[in-house]
């Protein structure tokens, strides 16, 4: 039975958009996986996607799917660059990866306007400023 299927809890993995401040042209916003696990966290696929309206008009991205392999114990990966345009949208990302012979999963929603510049902070584990998920 369905109620029987024990699911694990996801612990210690977040996300985080941060901003890039190296192009000279302007900045840039990069998406990263941390993993802050004393394990590897492997074979770790991430779907992207945004969804929202603008003056009441419906508005959807394309949905990316991203194949990190494995992401070492107490490190972050590169999921993608995202454009500050879809900021006014909820920005999805469903992260399914394996520890072990077990597979957790977890849906992460950064929802509209919140990355900006009034909620950025230190992330300590990319050493530069950003918004993490809660």
């Amino acid at each position: 039975m369905i109620k029987d299927i024990q699911t694990p809890v996801v612990k210690n993995v977040t996300l985080a958009v941060v901003r890039d401040k190296n192009n000279l042209l302007q900045d840039e916003w990069k998406v990263y996986l941390i993993n802050n696990n004393a394990l590897p966290i492997e074979n770790t696929l991430v779907a992207s996607t945004g969804y929202g309206e603008r003056d009441g008009e419906p508005q959807r991205t394309s949905t990316l799917r991203h194949y990190l392999e494995t992401v070492a114990a107490n490190s972050s990966a590169l999921i993608e660059r995202i454009d500050p345009a879809l900021f006014h949208l909820s920005n999805e990302y469903w992260v399914s990866y394996y520890i072990g012979r077990d597979i957790y999963d977890k849906r992460f929603v950064f929802v509209p306007d919140t990355i900006c510049e009034e909620n950025l902070t230190f992330i300590k584990e990319l050493e530069r400023e950003g918004v993490l998920h809660s």
